[in-house]
């Protein structure tokens, strides 16, 4: 099998700890590179994940012309950066989420993909491949909880580290940015639709000036989404989606342990049944459809357009919170 060679852009904890493990259990690529600003912590890196290559800055790994693609897990405010050096070297891109700090950092790499059509970019949504996201599809397209009218999320961690990212204003930290986007896109994900307008509400950190709490209602157009995120409350995630016939309930919807089984619960009437799912990493189950759509010149499953549409929708969210008005989408 045809294997696709990944250049992994920094040394970040999501990538070391849960992605480049998951991507190198995929059986259509392999991680051939990894570069640091710090040439020992690059090194580092390489020797305890076995990667091949290792470089002291960005711009050497970009310019290795074994290397296919990309992996960025940047902070938020260098995806964009990052995404448009990688695509102008004739590098495909796989960026974490979220892919701009805005839809018109976004609306950049719509305009770079008109002049390089032959590069694939792929926002992380690892989610989406998981099992029982593409069950909790199915089931709702072929009607097993009547029409779906209201979707209810909760996302949380505590992190009250001043050093970390996530909790810096200038690097799109926050709330929103880093956790409440899986729930817009989920949102919009299964009711298949954009939706009309947003209204949000958030609780900043006095001394970080990141949103510690956000919560958010989606409207699409009479059918509805609310969801609350944090990083300072208790761990917690779940999702519940309910139609006029029933509801599927998923117990861990984003951070699923790839060597454990996963759950939802199917509710239909009176009657509630668990459906289990076998234990996989989603991170690899992501960087095969990646990979997939390299190797056969086909669409990504996430699309830079879907990408714009989830950041508006994020964007509308914030400054709904900002004027305490309805925002359209």
């Amino acid at each position: 099998m045809k294997k696709i060679r990944i250049g992994v852009l920094s040394t970040a904890n999501i990538g070391r700890i849960k992605v480049i493990p998951g991507m190198q259990q995929a059986k259509n690529c392999e991680v051939a590179a990894i570069c640091s600003r710090n040439a020992e912590a690059a090194g580092r890196a390489a020797e305890e994940l076995n990667i091949p290559k290792a470089y002291g800055s960005y711009e050497e790994l970009l310019n290795d012309r074994d290397i296919d693609a990309v992996y960025i897990p940047l902070p938020n405010h260098l995806h964009v950066e990052w995404t448009l050096k990688a695509m102008a070297r004739n590098k495909h891109v796989l960026c974490e989420k979220p892919m701009g700090l805005n839809d018109g950092e976004v609306n950049r790499l719509i305009n770079a993909q008109a002049a390089h059509p032959d590069i694939k970019v792929m926002e992380g949504f690892m989610y989406r491949f998981h099992p029982q996201w593409v069950e909790t599809k199915r089931l709702i397209g072929e009607g097993a909880i009547g029409r779906p009218i209201s979707i209810q999320s909760f996302f949380s961690y505590f992190n009250t580290d001043p050093g970390d990212i996530r909790n810096k204003a200038d690097m799109g930290g926050g709330g929103l940015m880093d956790i409440g986007c899986y729930q817009v896109s989920l949102s919009r994900f299964l009711f298949d639709a954009q939706p009309r307008r947003a209204f949000g509400w958030m609780d900043k950190d006095p001394g970080f000036c990141t949103d510690r709490t956000f919560s958010g209602m989606l409207d699409f157009s009479g059918r509805l989404s609310t969801f609350t995120c944090s990083t300072q409350l208790a761990p917690y995630q779940r999702v519940n989606v309910l139609g006029e016939s029933g509801r599927i309930e998923i117990v861990i919807p984003f951070n699923a342990p790839p060597d454990l089984p996963c759950e939802i619960l199917l509710q239909q009437g009176d009657e509630t049944r668990t459906i289990t799912f076998d234990a996989c990493d989603q991170y690899t189950l992501q960087a095969e459809a990646f990979a997939r759509a390299v190797l056969e010149d086909t669409p990504v499953p996430i699309s830079i357009m879907d990408s714009f549409a989830n950041q508006h929708t994020v964007d509308a969210l914030f400054q709904s919170a900002e004027t305490g008005n309805w925002q359209n989408c």
